[in-house]
């Protein structure tokens, strides 16, 4: 019960005050592709289904984030459209949801290199449950939580509504791509009592795949070719800087993946990320798991991450457009 109280009070002090937020994150960067990077958008060419789930520190029950994605290129639009939703539950008490629309221009600078440049407008609601707040005069020793409190006076509003916008380009080759993004770019109002602008959040992302047999005639009608894709993502918001390097092993059907999150601003050790995921056909599934190695370690319980995605049919194209080669998860 003491550790509840005390996460309650922690959440209402973050939620009422000045403290600067940050967007959620995914371990499973490329199972988020358009959320990663908006220019991501249409990559897969034809059209593609993302879902996510992520319960980040299961121990101290807080933090809960779900999310659905779509996109698809167009021919009649030289691009990619996308749409995603996202649900984060930051606590019993705090909820934000997003909407996002996604424009994403396939440009097409040499017979192997492309160029996507992307534009996204979303609109996001920030709500606050005031009655499940838990404060300290609220709570009586020996009968617990039965007193009203007269620490903090309910705010004017409970739920807040802001149009936001972002920008993402992504440069790529047959086995190579490197993107940059940022998100927030009219930095809203954050709070409810006092009110903080949301930093900017700046993404590079870059990657590569190498086949490790290139005789295509080795392998069996079980096994793919196996390839190995190192990749590398910086993130950038407010105070905060998150440097991930990983490794994944896609021996079709199978998926093996290894990072490393590095927080650059407090610790430097964050977390280690343990992923094994399926892909049989246009479907695949994925399971990651963070094993926290900051100070965090003894309390949060590390982080548990599912994805599904599935690649539609293609609709009939006019135009010969390369897809881009980056990870599954």
């Amino acid at each position: 019960m003491k550790k509840s109280i005390l996460c309650l009070i922690l959440g209402c002090v973050f939620v009422l005050t000045s403290l600067q937020a940050q967007d959620p994150h995914f371990s499973q960067f490329f199972a988020n592709p358009i959320y990663t990077n908006p220019a991501f958008a249409g990559s897969e060419i034809c059209p593609r289904v993302s879902l996510s789930y992520r319960d980040q520190w299961p121990s101290l029950g807080a933090f809960k984030t779900f999310s659905a994605s779509y996109d698809q290129y167009f021919d009649v639009l030289s691009g990619g459209i996308g749409i995603y939703v996202m649900s984060d539950k930051q606590s019993d008490f705090y909820r934000v949801n997003t909407a996002a629309l996604i424009y994403s221009l396939h440009l097409q600078l040499t017979r192997n290199i492309a160029l996507n440049l992307a534009a996204q407008a979303n609109v996001t609601n920030h709500s606050l449950d005031w009655d499940e707040l838990v404060f300290g005069d609220m709570i009586d020793t020996r009968y617990g939580q039965i007193y009203s409190t007269t620490m903090a006076t309910r705010p004017d509003e409970t739920s807040k509504t802001y149009v936001d916008f972002g920008a993402g380009a992504l440069l790529y080759g047959e086995s190579w791509y490197a993107g940059v993004s940022a998100v927030n770019l009219t930095r809203p109002k954050n709070g409810f009592i006092s009110y903080t602008r949301l930093p900017i959040k700046f993404t590079a992302n870059a990657g590569m795949r190498f086949n490790l047999r290139r005789d295509v005639r080795r392998t069996n009608a079980f096994f793919g070719q196996p390839v190995i894709s190192p990749n590398i993502i910086f993130q950038h918001q407010g105070e905060f800087n998150e440097l991930n390097y990983g490794l994944y092993l896609d021996w079709s059907p199978f998926v093996f993946g290894a990072w490393y999150r590095q927080s650059m601003s407090f610790s430097n050790s964050d977390a280690v990320v343990l992923l094994f995921g399926l892909q049989w056909g246009d479907y695949k599934i994925g399971y990651s798991y963070d094993i926290t190695v900051s100070s965090l370690s003894n309390v949060s319980g590390g982080a548990h991450e599912v994805s599904l995605s599935a690649k539609l049919p293609c609709p009939e194209k006019r135009k010969k457009v390369k897809s881009i080669k980056c990870p599954s998860f």
